[in-house]
């Protein structure tokens, strides 16, 4: 079983640090910070990291807090990532707390373009001609369900995308809680997620709204809102996340917690610029990969991305898709070689599940 655990790290924790996101114009100067040379705006990706500091004065005396400060481009864009180095510091401890902010800064970066880099590369006139040919093989448009095929579909999701995240309710019990009301003597955070994620598939059926960062939230407040304290909101600044394999093992890291909203934005903008130019199969794949690579809430983020996926699926016309608990081994091993490979796995297992009697 796969799951997601806040990593508060020790040393991130420690040096407290602030992102600031920063429109580049014809030049950056930051007048509120005593020591901040003028940032060219030659065209380069990475400015030289710098020792910033502020003068605070107050009936105690002066004191003056240490920053290490690393901007980097992305086209029009620079951004800027400040590390709290800490108060009245000499200069070995300076130097020493420096250098190890330094990697910080470099492993946040590294870890934000390399999540940030899947959505880069456009498919060809070839490729989606291709994959619009496999989407005329999908026996099923989604218009012809009933309502009760609905119901049976909505019953083995919730079952199956729950499952997936270690609910222990069969798919037996889940039936029963959403159709009798019937509680087993289980866990009721998961009988409340089930509930959840059945009001979520009822919700994204009903209605009409675009892709955003509130329709992000709302799923996750819809699916969570009686099981977790922070139903709908994203992590928060130390809040890191990973997903870990049954045996502990780190298997993936979210994106840095000061990126998730940026990165959402750029989720949001791929969408918009390329919802009417590729077939609904890519758009749902990619989103979804995507938004796990990001990972933003603490927990539940596996959820709430089949749920975009089959929201996408819905909005194309095509009827939606249940990842199986019982072969979620080849899902997870689809995630970390990248976009393509996702894709490739994604389109072969739609096309497969479509063939079955579920929906007839």
């Amino acid at each position: 079983m796969t799951t997601s655990k806040i990593i508060v790290d020790k040393n991130i924790e420690r040096f407290k640090y602030v992102v600031t996101h920063i429109i580049m114009s014809e030049m950056l100067i930051d007048t509120r910070i005593s020591e901040h040379p003028k940032i060219s705006n030659k065209p380069q990706e990475f400015f030289d990291m710098n020792i910033e500091k502020r003068i605070l004065k107050n009936k105690k005396g002066k004191r003056i807090k240490y920053y290490l400060a690393h901007s980097f481009r992305e086209g029009k864009k620079v951004h800027k990532i400040r590390k709290y180095l800490g108060v009245n510091l000499n200069s070995p401890l300076l130097e020493e707390r420096k250098h190890k902010a330094e990697q910080l800064i470099l492993d946040e970066v590294k870890k934000y373009k390399i999540i940030k880099d899947p959505l880069q590369v456009e498919l060809s006139k070839k490729d989606i001609t291709l994959i619009k040919k496999l989407e005329s093989k999908i026996p099923l448009k989604i218009s012809h369900l009933s309502s009760k095929q609905w119901q049976v579909f909505s019953e083995l999701f919730t079952y199956n995308t729950n499952a997936i995240e270690g609910s222990e309710l069969n798919s037996k019990e889940v039936k029963e809680v959403l159709e009798e009301n019937k509680w087993p003597d289980k866990s009721k955070g998961d009988i409340a997620e089930a509930y959840g994620v059945n009001e979520a598939v009822a919700f994204i059926r009903q209605t009409n709204e675009h892709i955003s960062i509130e329709l992000i939230r709302k799923l996750h407040e819809i699916v969570f809102k009686n099981s977790k304290s922070f139903a709908g909101e994203f992590r928060k600044p130390g809040q890191e996340v990973a997903v870990v394999d049954r045996f502990g093992r780190i298997v993936h890291e979210g994106a840095p917690q000061s990126r998730v909203i940026y990165l959402l934005k750029e989720l949001v903008e791929w969408y918009d610029k390329y919802k009417t130019k590729y077939p609904g199969l890519i758009l749902a794949a990619v989103v979804h990969n995507q938004f796990e690579n990001i990972h933003p809430f603490g927990d539940g983020n596996g959820r709430v991305g089949r749920l975009l996926m089959n929201y996408i699926l819905w909005r194309s016309g095509y009827p939606m898709l249940i990842i199986e608990y019982k072969k979620r081994a080849s899902y997870y091993k689809a995630f970390p070689k990248g976009q393509e490979a996702f894709v490739d796995y994604f389109l072969r297992r739609y096309l497969s599940v479509h063939k079955k009697r579920y929906l007839k």
